[in-house]
């Protein structure tokens, strides 16, 4: 893959190079005989002084023009090849060179690298065996990210999924009452990366998973959530199923965990045969990462419960 990059970023470079020469010769000839043409009505009247500094300029303007271009060109390129490489370490499990690679980019002010790191931060808490302090450090670092990202960028649909679902992470070290006031939030902007990009089955699932977790809440934490809001966040689990099924709808397949929730979903719904279906999905697909284990080892217990 690297030698793919290289070739492509070779090629673009050596096209560019081409290009910007032919344009230099035809910039010079056109600037020549412009100039000539100035500088004779400039004798003729009077201000030859002005005009023939304006040819030494009009060429700096140029070079600086494709200096600038150049320059350009080669950080559209850095930032291209960074994020490829950045998505395939994603899609290897990387996490802790894929959260080195975009480290380098913390300072950036470009949302595709910080929503990026944002994420990369929040996979690396997660890491079994993670030390409680650096876990909690990682934690705020992943939220300060996605919070950079939105700032950067509100049409990036990733900013606000990701801002989301940092919030709720930082949600878990100030309190139930921060955290159910922060649900509000947490639901508008992943209603808002939906509709940045209805394809995305990621925002799809969790929100989804948002709905599935304040259906399932029992009366009573109901109770005290009245008690600290007046009107406490709720849903029910056909909302929930709603966002689960299109997420499968737009992107089949692509995630244990949105297959699993279908069939607890449908468990808590008394579809007991819908239930097996997406149960059974979740047990045979293929466990490439710790959370696919933990989906398949809870797909086997949830399976056993319904005979």
């Amino acid at each position: 893959m690297a030698a793919r990059v290289l070739t492509r970023c070779a090629s673009r470079v050596l096209v560019s190079a081409a290009g910007e020469k032919g344009a230099a010769i035809r910039g010079t000839h056109r600037q020549y005989w412009t100039a000539l043409r100035r500088t004779a009505a400039a004798l003729t009247s009077g201000r030859a002084a002005v005009l023939l500094g304006v040819p030494a300029l009009s060429c700096l303007g140029y070079e600086a023009y494709h200096r600038v271009q150049s320059s350009a060109l080669v950080h559209a390129l850095g930032k291209e090849e960074v994020l490829e490489q950045a998505d395939y370490l994603y899609s290897c499990a990387e996490t802790e060179k894929l959260y080195q690679l975009l480290l380098q980019h913390k300072d950036s002010n470009d949302a595709e690298f910080l929503w990026r790191l944002a994420r990369a931060s929040r996979d690396l808490a997660l890491l079994p065996n993670m030390e409680a302090d650096r876990k909690k450090q990682l934690v705020f670092d992943a939220f300060e990210y996605a919070k950079k990202a939105l700032e950067k960028n509100d049409k990036c649909f990733a900013a606000h999924k990701w801002y989301a679902v940092c919030l709720s992470d930082v949600g878990d070290y100030k309190g139930v009452k921060v955290k159910i006031g922060n649900s509000y939030i947490i639901r508008g902007h992943l209603e808002r990366a939906i509709e940045l990009n209805p394809k995305d089955a990621t925002s799809l699932h969790i929100l989804g998973y948002w709905c599935f977790a304040f259906a399932e809440l029992p009366w009573y934490q109901r109770k005290v959530a009245a008690v600290i809001f007046s009107s406490p966040p709720v849903s029910t689990y056909e909302e929930a199923l709603e966002f689960f099924l299109k997420a499968e709808e737009v992107d089949p397949n692509f995630y244990s965990k949105n297959l699993l929730m279908l069939g607890k979903t449908y468990m808590a719904m008394r579809d007991r045969e819908k239930a097996l279906l997406w149960l059974t999905k979740a047990k045979e697909y293929p466990a490439h990462t710790l959370e696919d284990k933990e989906v398949h080892k809870e797909a086997v217990d949830l399976l056993k419960k319904l005979g």
